[in-house]
């Protein structure tokens, strides 16, 4: 089971989701996608709460009032984060998350601590967390399905830009082989036109030698 919720409606189209346990979370560690940001209540259990981007959005490109979403509903989602104040969430891309065969399930570590952000709750505002569940519907995806779909649309989609690259070059190959043979064209029609004026130069008498004819 995975809970989908919705952003507020000013901030843009941005779902956001979280696993019912932790074996749903090990399914959205696996089959993430790259606009993935996970959160979760440093150093407490919580929630994996995820933000989808849109393509080609980073973790700079999220407002505000979307980050204050995700990490009202994952301090909301942690038994022991709900019930004090100040705590800290940590957001990264799911494509930093780590995971090992030593690990339990749902645990996760970083690939790199640098693109791991953290953002501080002071306390829990139950208008942004009563919106938020208001939105909330329930779904059992096929994760690994839904990964693969989108795998394989990527796929043909970089087919496609590559064969028209390919296409893109091979024309203008052509034209330049093109241009040069023009100018290779208009390189041997001077050269002729040079090749005649010598021609009927040497082949033209002086006006002495016509003089001479004359007498």
């Amino acid at each position: 089971m995975v809970f989908y919720f919705k952003a507020r409606p000013d901030a843009g189209d941005y779902t956001i989701f979280m696993g019912l346990d932790k074996h749903e979370n090990e399914d959205l560690i696996k089959y993430g996608f790259p606009e993935d940001i996970w959160f979760h209540v440093d150093k407490m259990s919580s929630a994996h709460v995820y933000l989808r981007l849109n393509k080609g959005q980073t973790m700079d490109d999220i407002s505000e009032g979307v980050l204050e979403d995700c990490a009202q509903l994952v301090k909301a989602n942690s038994i022991q984060g709900n019930k004090v104040n100040n705590v800290d969430v940590v957001y990264t891309p799911w494509f930093n998350l780590k995971k090992t065969p030593s690990m339990d399930v749902g645990q996760v570590g970083f690939h790199n601590s640098k693109l791991v952000r953290t953002v501080q709750v002071e306390k829990r505002l139950n208008e942004v967390v009563n919106r938020l569940n208001k939105t909330k519907v329930e779904r059992t995806p096929d994760l690994k399905a839904e990964r693969e779909a989108v795998s394989a649309a990527e796929k043909a989609e970089r087919k496609l830009q590559l064969r028209d690259k390919k296409r893109k070059e091979e024309m203008e190959r052509l034209e330049k082989e093109k241009q040069a043979e023009i100018r290779s064209y208009k390189g041997l029609m001077v050269q002729d036109k040079m090749t005649s004026n010598k021609q009927v130069a040497s082949g033209s008498k002086t006006l002495q030698e016509l003089e001479e004819d004359f007498m």
